[in-house]
């Protein structure tokens, strides 16, 4: 007979990994929001001292969004990054089949100082709510490749970052040859920039599926709870 110790410890490691197979079922979103909740803040101020000294660490900082060379969008709003993605879904995923980026040289600050973004290192890390139109391919033949049937659906994703926001920024500062700070990805880590708060950007990573972020939650709690049992258990059959 397996001692009921051992049957709660395994039980409470099974409910850990079905926990985290539902995380990662949040695709690029689930590491991201780890990224956002975990990553130590520092002021702008303490990132250029640090990448100056070449310390490389990946950190957290946040301030207004400046550039010398906004633009505009169509609705007179200056801005200093827009990305429009066009998507197909194919097998229930979503695949970009047509990527266009607008982007102007533009840093955080705070106080007196600024920190410089690598553009060229945005990707999945930024965080924005997007514009979004949905439709099928036969409707959007114009962006939509010949080859891909009438009826798969489609859609286009405007992201865009203004120059009157404030934004969180993670990622590695690195001085450069020309004596400036660039902050971006490093350390095998996306760089991140988001212009919502926090918990408002891990929202929208969830994507609304609040109820597999609660699924996931109730497993976290119950297989530690489960696993720390069984061990005071066996632990104070031990003793005995």
């Amino acid at each position: 007979m397996i001692p009921l110790p051992l049957v709660l410890v395994a039980v409470g490691a099974g409910a850990l990994v079905l926990a985290a197979i539902v995380l990662r079922s949040f695709g690029p979103g689930y590491r991201l929001g780890r990224l956002l909740a975990g990553t130590p803040q520092v002021t702008v101020e303490e990132a250029l001292s640090r990448a100056r000294q070449g310390d490389g660490r990946y950190v957290r900082v946040t301030g207004r969004i400046d550039s010398a060379a906004e633009f505009e969008d169509e609705h007179h709003r200056p801005l200093v990054f827009r990305r429009r993605r066009v998507q197909a879904k194919v097998r229930d995923r979503w695949q970009t089949i047509d990527e266009r980026r607008e982007a102007v040289a533009f840093e955080v600050s705070e106080g007196l100082a600024s920190v410089a973004i690598d553009t060229d290192g945005l990707d999945d890390g930024l965080v924005v709510i997007p514009r979004e139109a949905n439709g099928t391919a036969a409707e959007a033949r114009e962006l939509v490749a010949a080859d891909v049937p009438d009826d798969t659906p489609v859609r286009m994703r405007i992201e865009q970052v203004s120059s009157v926001e404030h934004a969180i920024v993670l990622g590695v500062p690195i001085a450069t040859g020309e004596g400036s700070v660039v902050i971006g990805p490093g350390r095998g880590r996306p760089l991140v920039l988001t212009t919502l708060d926090a918990p408002e950007a891990m929202r929208l990573l969830a994507g609304g599926r609040r109820a597999r972020v609660a699924l996931a939650a109730t497993l976290i709690v119950a297989g530690t709870a489960a696993i720390l049992a069984g061990l005071v258990w066996a632990l104070l059959g031990g003793l005995r």
